[in-house]
């Protein structure tokens, strides 16, 4: 583990390699599991702020559940989280016509209809990030169908802290981010 300000981050991120590879998961992170994708506070009035913007790229079935439950749930533990279609799909997944997931919101996002990128959480996926009184707990997510990305990860040698550079800047910030980067070549 690595300390980095108020995180502790698994060195995992550092030492496994992953590439999404969408040609072969086909996106299953987004309609696999038992939850939605956690969503934080700031993101709740996001989401609905953005819905009528987004409903447009989205498919009935999810334009009806949010009709029904919302733009968001919130489970038995007061987390926040994506509604979703019969336990398994977010509602904001649409597909492709070679049948791979991709998301309503990042869509919007593209074609500029608004700001919001998609939420953190799935940003950062398959870095998932645990908030406690104290630190923040920055682990890897390790699912059987990210096999393939891992195996794109080793061949293009992109460990999983580069693969979500990004999104690890929009969570904690670029000096965050420069620290693990030095962390990592320590660890080297």
């Amino acid at each position: 583990m690595i300390q980095i300000g108020k995180t502790i981050v698994s060195e995992e991120i550092i030492k496994k390699e992953f590439i999404c590879n969408l040609s072969r998961c086909k996106g299953q992170c987004c309609i696999d599991g038992d939850a939605g994708a956690p969503l934080e506070e700031k993101e709740l009035q996001i989401m609905r702020d953005i819905y009528p913007k987004v409903k447009p790229f989205m498919r009935a079935l999810g334009i009806t559940e949010v009709e029904k439950k919302g733009t968001y749930t919130t489970n038995e533990e007061g987390k926040h989280e994506t509604t979703l279609i019969n336990d398994a799909d977010c509602v904001y997944v649409i597909y492709d016509d070679k049948t791979v997931a991709f998301c309503a919101i990042e869509a919007a996002y593209n074609q500029g209809k608004i700001t919001f990128k998609k939420p953190i959480s799935c940003h950062l996926y398959p870095v998932r990030v645990q908030d406690y009184s104290e630190f923040s707990a920055v682990n890897y997510n390790e699912r059987s169908i990210c096999d393939d990305a891992c195996s794109l990860g080793v061949e293009l040698q992109v460990p999983i802290y580069k693969f979500v550079r990004q999104a690890l800047v929009l969570k904690f910030g670029q000096n965050w981010y420069q620290e693990l980067e030095l962390a990592a070549k320590n660890l080297q």
